[in-house]
């Protein structure tokens, strides 16, 4: 995969990421998935796992950029791309920016905690030493979709 992705290939990937957020739904998660390409190759895959792990750095594109970094045998993400169907937070794009992942795709703006347009722009913020290439807007209503369905049911159990 080079710089100049088609919008196909990347449908393809958040449909990766996507199919992880509904495995994060099924397990009682805030279902956020991410996947992380290296070249045209997948090196991880990750949902949110939060309350699994009781570990509040569980967030999907943590678990994926250290699954990358052990698959590819260090912590500099070069070459790589981070699809994460949720605009990431402060502590990931701050992870993303120490990682010098280079491109980030997501789906889903988030309005409450975005940290890469929405609040804040972590990931192209020329006093950090790395920026990133974004792309917001993959498969939107889709990402979105999945947000909007789990809270309704926890809202409908009772649930926080």
């Amino acid at each position: 995969m080079t710089t100049t992705f088609g919008f196909d290939v990347h449908e393809h990937y958040m449909r990766l990421a996507l199919q992880e957020a509904m495995q994060a739904a099924e397990e009682g998660e805030v279902p956020i998935g991410a996947v992380i390409v290296h070249g045209d190759q997948l090196v991880a895959s990750a949902h949110n796992q939060r309350e699994q792990l009781r570990d509040p750095t569980a967030h999907a594109e943590m678990i994926a950029i250290t699954q990358a970094a052990e698959a590819l045998g260090s912590w500099r993400l070069i070459d790589c791309t981070l699809f994460v169907t949720l605009e990431p937070c402060p502590m990931c794009a701050g992870a993303i920016v120490q990682a010098r992942i280079p491109w980030v795709v997501y789906g889903a703006a988030d309005p409450k905690a975005g940290a890469v347009d929405t609040l804040y722009r972590l990931l192209n913020d020329a006093r950090l030493n790395h920026q990133c290439q974004v792309i917001s807007g993959v498969m939107t209503d889709q990402c979105s979709a999945v947000l909007s369905e789990f809270f309704q049911r926890q809202r409908r159990l009772g649930k926080k």
